[in-house]
């Protein structure tokens, strides 16, 4: 296994202390989010507490959770709650991992068919502690939910597995509607947002995935506000039509908390909107661009098409 790249302790406490010193920008009026208290919402937390379930929505304090499941759509984050990478923008905890818990896959199953979910998002932490990076655990759940559910269309979000086309071919084998792995940032931005990841190996998994399956549209994001330009941001979209990704989501990071990066700039929704034009002008075929749209934001709609409901 290709050895992962590690970030010094002192280099990141230096990162911190840098961000330290900048002002905190107060929350604009357009990534405000009013906090959903429906009947699903409360379903849904009794289920995932029933089955000892995480999601990516709580973990990663998504701003969208009380829409995405009053929608049917759930994102559930695999393997544990601790990531084995230290990306800055992330709220995701970080150490070493327990050892995998073998009937997750099945509880996951149930857990969507009690709740009647009619498209479920996997994703999960990083593994690099695993000879496989995780992914017959990925494909093992995509499999339990389709014999519990018929017809459910399963997306995942999976880490870059180190680059790895086995662990990738393992995967797709299992058939997911939607391949979905994202870039975050700019190249530049790298080190500083995500240290133990690489610009270059993220582009090469998607082209992978374009090349082991063609059938299975290949999807990726970008994170606004980290200190990128339009121009940049606009450079990286060029580079994942290059590499043949087909979907595409824009969104503004929120610090989910004073653990993690600052934000730089509130891209102004109008922005969002250029750059939404400009990804369906350059040839994705799905474009969703906002400051509070994440990776799995209405991802049922597409879905939808490609498994002809």
């Amino acid at each position: 296994m290709e050895e992962q790249e590690k970030v010094s302790r002192s280099a990141l406490l230096s990162m911190r202390h840098e961000d330290e010193g900048q002002p905190i920008l107060r929350l604009p009026e357009w990534v405000k989010r009013t906090v959903l208290n429906t009947e699903e919402n409360r379903d849904m937390r009794v289920v995932l507490k029933e089955q000892s379930l995480n999601t990516i929505c709580e973990s990663g304090r998504c701003p969208n959770k009380g829409e995405c499941w009053s929608r049917g759509t759930a994102t559930f984050m695999l393997m544990g709650a601790l990531c084995t990478r230290t990306c800055r923008f992330c709220a995701v905890n970080k150490g070493t991992p327990e050892p995998l818990s073998e009937d997750e896959p099945a509880r996951i199953a149930e857990a969507a068919r009690k709740l009647g979910l009619r498209h479920v998002v996997l994703t999960s932490v990083n593994r690099d502690d695993l000879p496989d990076q995780g992914a017959n655990h990925f494909a093992r759940t995509i499999t339990s939910l389709k014999e519990a559910i018929p017809g459910v269309a399963v997306e995942v979000l999976t880490p870059d597995f180190q680059g790895r086309r086995d662990a990738l071919e393992i995967v797709l084998a299992a058939k997911p509607v939607v391949y979905n792995h994202n870039i975050e940032t700019v190249p530049r931005l790298y080190k500083r947002v995500r240290p133990g990841s690489k610009y270059d190996r993220s582009l090469n998994i998607l082209a992978m995935a374009h090349e082991i399956d063609r059938d299975i549209p290949t999807k990726s994001g970008l994170m606004l506000g980290v200190g990128e330009t339009l121009d940049e941001v606009k450079e990286v979209m060029r580079d994942m039509r290059a590499h043949n990704v087909e979907f595409l989501t824009l969104g503004q990071y929120l610090r989910p908390t004073r653990d993690q990066l600052p934000v730089k700039r509130y891209v102004e929704p109008a922005e969002f909107d250029e750059l939404g034009a400009y990804g369906w002008e350059i040839g994705f075929k799905m474009v969703h661009s906002g400051p509070l749209v994440r990776s799995s934001y209405h991802a049922e709609e597409k879905a939808d098409e490609l498994v002809g409901r």
